[in-house]
């Protein structure tokens, strides 16, 4: 029988609890105390039948078995109660040095969500990546998340393996296809829980067919902007890469956006990028205007490197001072451009419907881009452009080609 004085522990309590009062109640005990390390105030009622789940201590500390296990008990206690004390805790067990303003997004805004659905749209340098590996750590130390799934784009893949582990002590499997086709007759998805894989290769209509019966406690996607669907008219042409988004959508709790342009100067295409975080928040692009406006959008933070800076309220980044440079073209230049301007016009006119005159836009639109880059680079589109189409006058894929554009190369671009 348990007795005043005496510290109990059981699976009523996260902590050892010293007793103050204890009595007994017909098929109950009346136990007041309060726990050992937080203060917490007890004051419960115990089925008699529970009382061989409780355990007296006859002190809170064993140092008498071997010293390394005693460490690893006290560590295990002090991160099963740290978060009680400390509330930078991921901050303080990372080799990070974070800046103000990442602080400032993951704790003042969002942390502070009970169901994460969020974008941090700052400018590139901010270190999304850190605020990342933050949020990870902070959710696994509170016990909210430990199926995590990052979508990167696939050259980002082995970096974003190597900053965790390396500053958040967090290990992650990158599967790609070599990955699943080892475990053939395996959804890999649901073996492993700390995942890195590419946008392009879980966008392939195999993949996402398995990822869509997988849930996860959090999902990370970085160059998120990639997701994107554009509206022509009352027609919503979704790319690969949105119909990922939206699965992610659906099977996560909690979903994180990274990406420094969130917004392509495409309103429509805006609130179609955020509809995979919340689906129908905003219903027009002018509701989304409104609450930039009113500073009261839930959804995501953007600061730009002007206003970033450190602890002691220096600029992170030199200053920006943009201007417009006139130059006067050659003559060889202003014929290159004329002849440039008519073949995309011309091009651009042996489109019949609406679509595909948007699509050969879209497409041509590089080609001016390129001669702005240089000459060469011009040169060479139209020398790969060139050798495209000879293949296709000798293939029988012409019309299917014409139709199908591919609006994910061109968003590259």
């Amino acid at each position: 029988m348990i007795k005043e004085g005496d510290i109990i522990e059981g699976p009523f309590w996260q902590e050892p609890v010293e007793i103050k009062k204890v009595e007994e109640r017909a098929n109950h005990i009346y136990i007041l105390g309060a726990t050992n390390y937080s203060k917490e105030h007890i004051d419960e009622l115990i089925r008699k039948e529970d009382l061989d789940k409780i355990k007296v201590l006859n002190s809170i500390l064993d140092f008498s078995t071997k010293a390394s296990e005693a460490f690893l008990a006290l560590e295990a206690k002090r991160f099963k109660l740290a978060s009680l004390f400390d509330p930078l805790l991921a901050m303080n067990i990372s080799k990070i040095d974070p800046l103000p303003f990442q602080l400032e997004a993951v704790y003042g805004y969002v942390l502070k969500l009970p169901r994460i659905r969020f974008l941090i749209a700052d400018d590139p340098g901010a270190g999304k990546t850190i605020m990342a590996g933050l949020i990870i750590k902070e959710l696994k130390l509170r016990g909210m998340a430990k199926r995590i799934l990052i979508v990167v784009p696939g050259h980002l893949k082995d970096q974003w393996r190597r900053e965790l582990k390396e500053k958040f002590q967090e290990t992650f499997v990158v599967i790609d296809r070599n990955i699943l086709d080892a475990h053939y007759g395996e959804n890999i998805w649901q073996k492993e829980n700390q995942v890195i894989t590419s946008i392009d290769f879980a966008k392939q209509k195999d993949i996402l067919s398995s990822l869509s019966g997988v849930d996860w406690e959090l999902v990370i996607v970085d160059e998120a902007h990639k997701m994107a669907a554009y509206r022509y008219g009352d027609k919503t042409k979704k790319t690969d890469r949105y119909e990922l988004g939206e699965v992610l959508s659906k099977t996560s709790e909690n979903l994180l956006f990274l990406t420094a342009t969130p917004h392509k100067g495409d309103p429509e295409n805006y609130r179609l990028f955020l509809d995979l975080l919340e689906p129908g928040f905003f219903a027009t692009p002018e509701l989304i205007k409104e609450s930039i406006r009113d500073k009261d959008n839930p959804l995501f933070i953007r600061r730009l490197k002007e206003v970033l800076r450190d602890f002691d309220g220096k600029p992170i980044f030199t200053n920006r001072y943009p201007k417009t440079i006139k130059f006067r073209l050659s003559d060889e230049g202003k014929r290159l451009y004329n002849e440039l301007s008519a073949y995309v016009i011309s091009q651009y006119n042996k489109a019949k419907d609406y679509d595909k005159r948007r699509n050969v836009a879209f497409a041509l639109f590089i080609l001016q881009r390129r001669m702005a880059s240089s000459c060469y680079a011009l040169l060479k589109s139209l020398e790969r452009r060139k050798d495209r189409l000879e293949e296709l006058l000798k293939s029988s894929q012409l019309p299917k080609i014409e139709r199908d554009i591919d609006f994910e190369e061109i968003e590259d671009y």
